[in-house]
């Protein structure tokens, strides 16, 4: 390749934080790189996103031992992404749940998703060799499901495709706090490789119906407080339409990869740049909107191969 990947590079360790963003209720953030939700129940905790490897999963699992000695007994990932659920089994949770759709996709897509990412972002994948396979649920669900940690309820539910096709959010009612996973994120890029734009706007509408007052992103700071939930949902939109529609104006005419590229580098670099994993996410987003701008509604199965002639194509 004429260059690697913008992620091939990034080896410099992220500051973390763990915030609070509701009554028993914490975001594990790290500038940018993957967040982890905690959720504090009456006697267990439930965590939100695993991270991608148990060694990262045991820096999470410091910060909730620095709030509560409560027993970690739910893991709960919000879809497939190997830098999502490959340290579960650090947590030693007697459940670990997905929606349906998602546990689907690692049966089919599981494997070439881990080797692809582990290939694009070496960082996130610390203490690799300590992984002991692909991350599966003991329990699915269709659409909703709801776990009670002692009297506090839990809700976890799809809300339409986005990141993802099996995308999971949680809502905590009783502190009206909600964990999006990769659907919403805060001055981070959205990784769109393996998502569905046009369905992306509407469930994000649906997360605002909730008027949840606080947020754990998928990526980016905590967002505490209805002002900032607002503004990254509106920043998340516009991220996801800003980048789809170049491409649909030049699949229309009959364009290139590499043209469709060009038309979003025209129209994204001057609003999100400065965003983390920018360039990181950039090709694969570019690749996946020529693709459903072209009637293809499932996203293609992302491999090393696949990610290496992608890359080639669009350095003409």
């Amino acid at each position: 390749m004429a260059k690697a990947f913008a992620s091939q590079g990034d080896m410099e360790d992220k500051k973390i934080s763990f915030t609070k963003i509701g009554e028993g209720l914490y975001a594990f953030t790290a500038e940018g790189d993957p967040n982890t939700g905690v959720i504090i129940g009456d006697d267990s905790v439930m965590i939100v996103e695993a991270q991608a490897t148990p060694r990262l999963a045991r820096k999470v699992i410091d910060c909730v031992r620095s709030v509560t000695d409560k027993p970690i007994s739910h893991v709960v990932l919000t879809h497939y992404h190997a830098v999502r659920v490959l340290g579960a089994s650090a947590y030693g949770a007697r459940e670990i749940i997905m929606s349906d759709t998602a546990a689907a996709m690692v049966e089919e897509r599981g494997q070439e998703d881990w080797d692809s990412e582990f290939g694009r972002f070496p960082r996130l994948f610390q203490g690799h060799e300590e992984i002991p396979g692909l991350t599966r649920p003991t329990t699915t669900f269709s659409e909703q499901m709801t776990v009670y940690l002692g009297k506090r309820r839990v809700d976890i539910m799809k809300l339409g495709r986005a990141h993802t096709a099996g995308d999971a959010v949680i809502w905590v009612p009783d502190e009206e706090v909600m964990f999006t996973g990769d659907i919403v994120e805060y001055h981070s890029a959205c990784y769109c490789g393996d998502g569905h734009f046009s369905d992306w706007a509407e469930t994000l509408a649906n997360i605002a119906a909730f008027e949840p007052k606080s947020i754990a992103p998928g990526r980016g700071d905590a967002l505490v407080g209805e002002e900032m939930v607002a503004k990254a949902l509106a920043a998340t939109a516009d991220f996801v339409e800003s980048t789809y529609k170049p491409v649909v104006r030049i699949v229309a005419r009959g364009g290139t990869l590499k043209e469709a590229w060009d038309a979003v580098r025209a129209a994204c670099d001057p609003k999100f740049s400065d965003y983390a994993i920018y360039e990181h996410c950039l090709p694969f987003n570019v690749a996946r909107a020529y693709d459903e701008a072209r009637g293809i509604d499932t996203p293609r199965i992302w491999t090393a191969e696949r990610d290496k002639a992608m890359w080639e194509a669009l350095q003409g």
